[in-house]
């Protein structure tokens, strides 16, 4: 009889849920669905993780960049966008399970206590963090903290042959995060700034940075955006406003919600700080959004030239909304159109991530990245230039002016495998250990590094040896073949470690064939033949 009754109230129950489902709209079954789990399922439902899946699924099911993010994951997300953070001021590697202090922040906390590069901090706080393969996240979880609030540390500190283990406390205070990763004179008349992201203070320090080079007497600037995945737009915009005339259109945006919108240059009020400059803008297959904005604004007013490779065509507008414990939907509201109207965004299909995430591979398999008549241009999504009415296309993404085919003569499997694990950091930190004086005594500045200072076959016999150690099987040939990257690679990681950012680009920049490309043609007449063709001579 009870096992009846049990029956018959479990079918009147599933059949009074779905009749109360069929009364309710569309848009509450979602919240109906989660209480009917978390009353009758079989075990305990952790709520909140299921409700964030039926959130990310939702999400799925649309374009490729509406996404969520839990509270921990908003956080990370906009904290290099925020321009600061609160920690202790260092640039860090992990080698061997060991804090290595790359740099100090200058003016920050670790600088004003005495740390120092080449520093190991071995514990925080009496927790040991040498060791123990703790996760980056997990050590930075400990090292950042509230402004003002305190942390010790631990540090063991090699000198004159003798390791001493000292004891610091830090202060915790606003530590920046900049985003103009290089700024420097590539020839006596040629600027280069690098910008790794568009961030809150972006603007700031590209203006300052122009400002700086034309102190040194620039008079033209090479702009860096390869593998620049975006950020904000004001700061893409503002931005402009330092290369286009006054008043000039930068972007607009428009979606089915959303009604078309202009953003400006600067007023007529004020004077572009590369007032007539010639610009030249490196992109590659991984500069998106804000990247593209930017270098889509200049091709379409005749302003510079683009050089390198198709950018990624990221061009949907997210807008943040944000939930009381943190964290967050970021939809997609319009899509971003250049001043001739091209839409940046890449074609893609509604919940179909996967083969959209796959357009890299694809563009490599195609040939697309290493043979400029590969690429398929469409007629019908042709369109003019603003000034001069040359011809460029739609289709997603910028496409370069000029275009630098990617060069993977050097990439070989073995040095994969040897930069999988480690090993080219290691050396180099562990060499610079040994030989910060020495190579600052002989090298008072990072030109004279760049200059002077060789990677020797020594220098690679060792690392070579170190890869082995570490599982790597050793490749003579593909080592070889490798060895004008491993001889850049560790070069730049050296002369970073002993000076700064910039140097590292210093290097680089000597082995890019897309920065090569920039300098040849802003220093050439193949600069105005292609931004005026119909009046060249």
């Amino acid at each position: 009889m009870k096992k009846l009754l049990y029956t018959v109230f479990a079918f009147a129950s599933v059949i009074a849920a779905v009749a109360i489902a069929q009364r309710i709209p569309y848009d509450q079954k979602l919240r109906m669905a989660e209480m009917v789990i978390a009353d009758y399922y079989v075990d305990t439902v952790n709520e909140e993780k299921i409700t964030e899946a039926a959130i990310r699924s939702m999400l799925e099911e649309l374009d490729p960049h509406s996404q969520y993010s839990n509270a921990e994951e908003t956080r990370e997300l906009n904290e290099p966008l925020a321009g600061n953070f609160s920690g202790v001021g260092i640039t860090f590697n992990m080698v061997k399970d060991t804090l290595y202090v790359i740099s100090t922040v200058s003016g920050g906390p670790s600088e004003r206590v005495g740390i120092l590069a080449g520093d190991r901090i071995i514990s925080v706080n009496d927790t040991s963090i040498a060791g123990v393969k703790m996760k980056n996240s997990d050590i930075m979880k400990r090292l950042r903290g509230p402004k003002g609030t305190e942390v010790d540390v631990k540090v063991l500190r090699s000198n004159a042959g003798m390791t001493d283990s000292i004891n610091f406390r830090i202060t915790r205070a606003d530590i920046p995060i900049y985003s103009v990763d290089a700024s420097y004179m590539a020839d006596p008349n040629t600027g280069y700034i690098r910008i790794s992201r568009f961030a809150a203070d972006t603007h700031k320090e590209f203006a300052n940075a122009v400002k700086d080079l034309n102190k040194q007497g620039m008079k033209q600037l090479i702009l860096d955006l390869t593998d620049n995945g975006g950020g904000y737009l004001n700061a893409a915009v503002d931005i402009l406003g330092e290369i286009l005339e006054p008043g000039n259109t930068a972007v607009y945006t428009e979606g089915r919600k959303s009604p078309r919108y202009d953003f400006k240059a600067h007023p007529e009020s004020h004077k572009p700080l590369l007032d007539g400059k010639r610009v030249v803008v490196m992109a590659n297959q991984y500069s998106a959004s804000a990247s593209e904005i930017t270098s889509g604004a200049i091709q379409d007013w005749d302003r510079g030239v683009i050089v390198g490779r198709r950018t990624f065509g990221k061009g949907l507008v997210q807008r943040p909304f944000p939930f009381p414990d943190g964290s967050m939907i970021r939809l997609s509201m319009a899509h971003y159109y250049t001043p001739t109207g091209r839409d940046i965004q890449k074609p893609y299909k509604s919940g179909d991530s996967k083969e959209y995430r796959h357009d890299i591979i694809d563009r490599l398999n195609s040939g697309e990245l290493m043979h400029a008549d590969s690429i398929k241009y469409i007629d019908s999504l042709k369109v003019n230039t603003l000034r001069t009415g040359r011809t460029i296309y739609g289709g997603g993404g910028i496409s370069p002016d000029i275009f630098v085919p990617l060069d993977t003569a050097d990439f070989t499997k073995y040095y994969r495998d040897v930069t999988a694990k480690g090993a080219i950091n290691q050396f180099a930190i562990k060499y610079v250990d040994q030989n910060r004086k020495e190579i600052r005594k002989r090298f008072k500045t990072d030109l004279d590094y760049v200059n002077g200072f060789e990677v020797t076959p020594d220098m690679l016999a060792d690392l070579f040896a170190l890869a082995e150690k570490e599982g790597v099987k050793p490749d003579v040939e593909q080592a070889k073949q490798s060895g004008p990257i491993f001889k850049m690679v560790l070069k730049g990681l050296i002369g970073r470690d002993i000076y700064d950012q910039s140097t590292y680009y210093k290097v680089y920049n000597r082995y890019d064939p897309i920065f090569k490309e920039a300098i040849r043609v802003i220093n050439s007449d193949d600069y105005d033949k292609l931004l005026y063709p119909t009046t060249s001579k």
